[in-house]
């Protein structure tokens, strides 16, 4: 308990230090270029990094080199809450994610996320979930790529959930390709501690992407079968 206390002392602590680069981050942010997007995006990297590294957990990730130079949707499976700053720190492609509501309400992490080009969506108001979709098809339209989990929820286990194909339409719609990510050893991190943070070894695999022109003629439901039967398959190996 007195690990997990220290961890979380030690990553407020790192979290409030990134929140005084924020002023030159929203500069950064209308710039608007390539270089300005990699700029803005190493404080958010450099916290996660350093979070993970306290937790004495080893990252190991394959296939960066799959990574198209253009914007793409990411569809990760979910294990825990570790999963987003394993995303952030360790995929080597600025990214935002589509995020709850909830998090807006968050100092600091809140206007980072927006200024990765995220969005925030609330599952309750159809109008307001309606309007968040097509704000990420306009970011990934404009070269801001973005992570999506169709689970739709945390697995806490090595397990998947099944995949929803509603978040796939923001690749569908905005002509990206869409990469698979599997990520495995996150759950034991926070949840299957009951909040009690511990080590562990996270591995990541980017698999290969899918282009508009594979996946145009299929229906969401058949490509999201297709993206949890790639990650499950790449789960597998790992364990």
């Amino acid at each position: 308990m007195i690990r997990s206390v220290w961890i979380y002392f030690w990553a407020i602590l790192i979290v409030l230090q990134c929140g005084l680069k924020i002023h030159k981050g929203k500069k950064l942010f209308k710039k608007n270029t390539k270089e300005a997007e990699k700029a803005l995006f190493e404080a958010p990297k450099l916290v996660s990094t350093r979070v993970i590294k306290l937790t004495g957990t080893d990252v190991h990730v394959s296939g960066r080199e799959k990574l198209p130079d253009e914007s793409v949707l990411f569809v990760a499976n979910h294990q825990g809450l570790f999963d987003i700053l394993a995303l952030i720190g360790y995929t080597g492609k600025p990214l935002g994610f589509i995020a709850k509501k909830e998090i807006e309400k968050v100092p600091i992490i809140s206007t980072w996320m927006e200024l990765m080009h995220g969005v925030f969506i609330d599952r309750s108001d159809r109008r307001q979930s309606v309007r968040a979709i097509n704000q990420g098809i306009k970011n990934l339209k404009n070269g801001h790529s973005l992570v999506v989990f169709p689970e739709g929820t945390r697995s806490r286990k090595s397990n998947l959930n099944t995949f929803k194909s509603g978040s796939l339409r923001l690749a569908t719609k905005a002509n990206v390709p869409i990469v698979p990510i599997a990520i495995n050893g996150t759950y034991q991190m926070l949840e299957e501690g009951n909040g009690r943070v511990k080590g562990s070894t996270i591995t990541m695999e980017i698999l290969d992407p899918i282009y508009p022109e594979v996946y145009q003629e299929k229906k969401h439901s058949e490509l999201a079968e297709q993206l949890q039967s790639a990650i499950e398959k790449s789960l597998q190996k790992m364990l």
